[in-house]
């Protein structure tokens, strides 16, 4: 009988055990202790790494990400006569840390990739496949181990490294993703559950059987998993898309818009409803970026617009916070002038005022003005909804703000509800321009 070490004894280090226990005299290594009497008599474990290396064969059980410091830690026990095999579930990784460790050295090297763990092999190993790529050995060794594990009723695949990479990133990368993207979902068996369901249940049992390392190091050691990965997320926004209503209504475009009635987006789709000829149309008020690249994404609208950049405010920060978190087209990017005026209830007087609030642009755009005419004033804006100046002057006619607070923006606004102007044309710069996106599904 051989003599074989297995390093790491977790999972699958016990799982390889269970396969060949029986056929030769093996040493077992693992940072953490192990019991003695769970083992068969022809096994003992041992305690040093250079004991491991006491064996011609080492079998190397370890998550992929420490192969490499592991191999750099025991290369100066490594001779000639050693066979070093390891059964990583990604072989281009092992391939290339054994040609940075044995060059120049007679030890040899086995790459395998068992494709079986504890949950698939408890009924025993028959018909499970096995990847093994000859690598760096001569054919005697070569064959015993190609014979051995035939022999054992695995189904023996040659493959190269390579190859091996590319097909697992689309079989196993993407078996190991989607269930774990079906655990994030709490997906779980109900009382109606259909075959297709129970099989999709199994392959979330199996997967996230094991650790979260070996899925990160699939997914991170692999290649061709990023691009599987990518591939995915497109597909699903593909089929995500195609769900939707090419347009909520027939009859007309639905806009969603960052601003309330009377804001300065309000003014902005106007100009672009005319300049673009739409006559059929219906807009919805949406008060936030966020809000409007929601609804486009849920398919409530066909078209969103709001706020990008201001010629003297720069760009809009609550419009390129709520980008990052969404997919989308730009149709269009147009500007239009913005002037500000400050405005107060009918029922208050100027001495009586407190604080602005309003848009953080707005207060960007009038900022020096605001510093010589109106220092005394607190400056503020809302939070949610009660960012959008046009809300917050319905709020202020309504009488759901109190009538210390001013409110700046568009003189549109005192018209709709019945505020009075103290001053306009606030902004500092005279040709004041704010630039509007327009956008659509991807």
């Amino acid at each position: 009988m051989r003599t074989v070490s297995i390093v790491g004894f977790g999972r699958f280090g016990q799982t390889l055990y269970r396969l060949i226990k029986d056929d030769f005299f093996i040493s077992i290594y693992d940072k953490d202790s192990l019991p003695q009497s769970d083992l068969s008599k022809n096994t003992k474990v041992v305690k040093s790494i250079a004991e491991i290396y006491n064996s011609g064969v080492i079998f190397y059980c370890v998550p992929i990400s420490t192969f490499e410091s592991i191999i750099s830690n025991h290369k100066r026990y490594f001779q000639d006569h050693h066979l070093l095999i390891d059964v990583l579930s990604v072989k281009m990784h092992p391939a290339k840390v054994f040609k940075k460790y044995l060059t120049g050295r007679k030890t040899q090297a086995i790459l395998t990739h068992p494709m079986f763990g504890p949950d698939s092999s408890k009924f025993g190993f028959t018909g499970l496949p096995l990847i093994i790529d000859k690598f760096a050995v001569d054919d005697i060794n070569y064959k015993f181990w190609q014979e051995y594990f035939k022999n054992k009723g695995l189904q023996v695949i040659e493959m190269s490294a390579q190859d091996h990479d590319r097909l697992a990133a689309n079989s196993q990368g993407l078996t190991h993703f989607i269930g774990r993207l079906l655990h994030a979902h709490h997906f779980k068996s109900t009382p109606i559950d259909s075959l297709g369901t129970k099989k999709l249940l199994e392959v979330v049992e199996q997967t996230c059987n094991d650790t979260w390392q070996l899925f990160t190091d699939l997914q991170h050691y692999n290649p061709y998993t990023k691009q599987m990965r990518i591939r995915l997320g497109q597909i699903y926004d593909q089929i995500y898309n195609k769900l939707l209503s090419k347009q909520v209504n027939r009859e007309f475009l639905t806009f969603g818009i960052q601003g309330g009635v009377g804001s300065f987006n309000e003014e902005a789709i106007q100009y672009y409803l005319k300049k673009e000829g739409i006559k059929k149309y219906k807009i919805k008020y949406l008060y936030t970026s966020e809000n409007v690249l929601q609804a486009l994404h849920k398919g409530d609208i066909d078209r969103g617009q709001f706020a990008i950049h201001n010629s003297v405010g720069g760009i809009v920060g609550e419009s390129i916070h709520a980008m990052a978190n969404y997919k989308f087209k730009i149709i269009e990017e147009f500007a239009i002038k913005i002037s500000h005026a400050l405005m107060i209830r009918k029922d208050a007087q100027l001495s009586e005022i407190t604080i602005i609030m309003t848009h953080p642009q707005v207060l960007a755009q009038c900022k020096s003005t605001l510093a010589k005419k109106y220092s005394h004033l607190k400056q503020t804006s809302g939070e949610k909804e009660l960012i959008d100046h046009a809300v917050i002057a319905k709020h202020l006619s309504a009488g759901k703000l109190p009538k210390h607070i001013a409110t700046m923006g568009s003189k549109v606004l005192a018209g709709i509800y019945d505020l009075q102007i103290i001053e306009d044309n606030l902004q500092d710069a005279k040709e004041n321009y704010t630039s509007f996106l327009q956008i659509s599904r991807i």
